[in-house]
């Protein structure tokens, strides 16, 4: 069943199995609060056993891309379209978030963006990367990172 986040009121909905899943949560409201106040677009997330095609893609451009395969099971995904860009979420056990903004339009912006929910540690995964921090009153302190995507998916 899908669920609309609420960004006025956090909730652990979907997420309760995960060790941060206040921060995780926090930092999924993060998420709906800008998509709102940007696009006037409703974040609505699916659990991942209802998925698979969003979950297939963003995980065949980790693999494609840099070689990489997130250890941490998904709890919850997202696929949208706003201003021509394809836009995915999935959230991890983890308190990992990746989204992959895809212009649809040839010579867009298509990028993969990981963030770290408060409290957890980098993945080994992602080791690689150097993670930024900012501030949220949503998340506590997320930290973030991202590629370029340079292939077509």
């Amino acid at each position: 069943m899908s669920y609309a986040v609420d960004f006025h009121t956090v909730s652990t909905v979907g997420l309760e199995s995960s060790p941060v899943a206040e921060a995780l949560a926090g930092l999924r409201a993060n998420e709906a609060r800008y998509f709102k106040n940007k696009y006037d677009h409703t974040f609505t997330v699916e659990p991942a056993a209802d998925a698979q095609p969003t979950i297939d893609w963003v995980s065949g451009i980790l693999e494609d891309e840099r070689d990489i395969v997130i250890a941490s099971p998904v709890l919850e995904a997202t696929e949208f379209e706003v201003d021509g860009i394809r836009m995915a979420y999935l959230f991890y056990e983890s308190g990992l978030s990746i989204n992959v903004m895809y212009t649809l339009a040839d010579g867009g912006k298509r990028a993969v963006g990981f963030k770290l929910s408060d409290g957890m540690e980098v993945p080994e995964e992602l080791s690689a990367f150097k993670f930024a921090r900012q501030k949220s009153k949503l998340a506590g302190t997320i930290r973030g990172s991202y590629f370029v995507i340079k292939g077509e998916h």
